[in-house]
């Protein structure tokens, strides 16, 4: 009774409190997470920038585009990753935690913490990727420039960046649609990568106590 005695205004307000309280999760903003991501970004940015211009500079033009192919791949790959750990779940790898499977432990962990994975891998590795792609791709005009002196380099630009765009982002979204279907073998995968690196930390961090 008390419902159908409210107004249309006191409804329309009650909505939309419930809207500002919801907090999913109840999650408050991990300012350390930002700023270690912040820093890692700028580490891998250097790192990966570092080692493209340093591969341009003593490659023929054939090698130049497998190396340009080669940061596409990385991108989309580390994409596909992102999207499988947000899709995927836990409950299946319970039982194969139970039976101490390797990499059971460790697709768990990585799916409890899918928003800090998921950024790293799709925007930290996935726009490096693409920044550093966009990198080798002036590196590439300027070859065929060199070669072909009477060539236009802005058509040459134009065009190339077309391509590697059109196949970043057709490989992003073939990936998705394989991340989506397949995300907890995926996640299971990683898990089994990850656990030969994980453990070896942890035997360590014993070995010091």
């Amino acid at each position: 009774m008390k419902f159908l005695d409210e107004t249309p205004e006191k409804r329309k307000e009650k909505v939309k409190m419930k809207i500002r309280s919801n907090n999913v999760g109840n999650r408050k903003t991990s300012y350390k997470w930002i700023v270690t991501i912040i820093v890692w970004t700028f580490l891998i940015s250097c790192l990966m920038q570092t080692f493209q211009a340093g591969l341009m500079n003593k490659v023929n033009l054939i090698w130049a585009f497998v190396i340009l192919i080669g940061f596409i791949l990385i991108g989309i790959v580390f994409d596909i990753v992102g999207v499988s750990v947000t899709a995927a779940s836990e409950v299946p790898f319970h039982s194969l935690c139970s039976r101490k499977v390797r990499g059971a432990k460790e697709a768990v962990r990585l799916i409890r913490n899918a928003d800090k994975v998921g950024n790293f891998c799709n925007d930290v590795i996935g726009d490096i990727a693409g920044i550093v792609s966009g990198s080798a791709t002036g590196a590439i005009v300027a070859m065929l420039h060199l070669m072909a002196p009477g060539s236009d380099e802005f058509i040459l630009s134009v065009i190339l960046a077309g391509i590697v765009a059109a196949l970043t982002v057709g490989g992003k979204a073939f990936g998705k649609g394989i991340a989506i279907l397949n995300c907890n073998s995926i996640i299971f995968a990683v898990g089994k990568i990850v656990s030969f690196i994980v453990p070896a930390k942890e035997k360590k961090r014993k070995n010091k106590k």
